[in-house]
């Protein structure tokens, strides 16, 4: 009698074991939310918004197309927290050199420099994100956000300029709104050239020549 009703309860304890292994093995794949992050930061980068596709995504975050919809919305969404995560990471040399040089010249000549470096860094994708994601971009308010981007840092360039010849460190009679679009021109074709295969001793020596074309205080 002992044995038997011994032998039920151990089958008993072992039924819900096994149930629970069945529900564990049915659970979705965890994974680190950042690393997923990174692997479609690199994506976009490369190939751009429009030309990156949720399989491709899905593909190199190695999760699945609702773990991915489910942590980071629609692709749209995802990218847009992309963006925003380059511009941490990767993009933000250009606001730290404005603010912590001394004059606009400064600062741009090390958001010039640093770009050279950063748009040729091996082991990632070369030229910039922003410029980059938005080429052949048939939506428009990926495109529309993209460009409000490039625009505020033209405007921040801009503001630095200006308040230089408010201070009299320039000119008087300098153009701060065509020096700043001058300068965003000269980061997006750097962009363009490391994508091209340009070498960051060529994007300095570009540098060099843009810098040549700034007034003298």
């Amino acid at each position: 009698m002992h044995s038997m009703v011994s032998g039920e309860k151990t089958e008993r304890s072992e039924a819900p074991a096994r149930s629970g292994a069945r529900r564990a093995r049915g659970r979705p794949r965890s994974f680190d939310r950042a690393t997923a992050l990174e692997a479609a930061l690199l994506a976009f980068w490369e190939h751009g918004y429009e030309a990156t596709s949720v399989s491709d995504l899905t593909r190199v975050m190695d999760i699945g197309a609702p773990s991915l919809y489910a942590a980071f919305g629609d692709k749209r969404s995802l990218f847009e927290e992309v963006v925003r995560e380059y511009g941490v990471r990767y993009g933000s040399f250009g606001d730290r050199a404005l603010a912590e040089e001394p004059t606009a010249r400064a600062g741009i000549e090390r958001m010039l420099r640093e770009a050279a470096a950063e748009y040729t860094a091996p082991g990632r994708p070369h030229g910039c994100l922003v410029v980059h994601a938005a080429a052949n971009c048939s939506t428009a308010e990926v495109e529309e956000s993209l460009r409000e981007r490039r625009n505020a840092n033209i405007a921040a360039i801009e503001s630095r300029i200006a308040a230089d010849v408010d201070r009299g460190v320039l000119p008087p009679d300098t153009d701060a709104a065509a020096l700043a679009r001058y300068t965003g021109a000269m980061i997006q074709g750097m962009s363009q050239q490391a994508r091209d295969g340009a070498t960051r001793a060529e994007l300095e020596a570009l540098a060099e020549i843009a810098l040549a074309v700034w007034p003298r205080g």
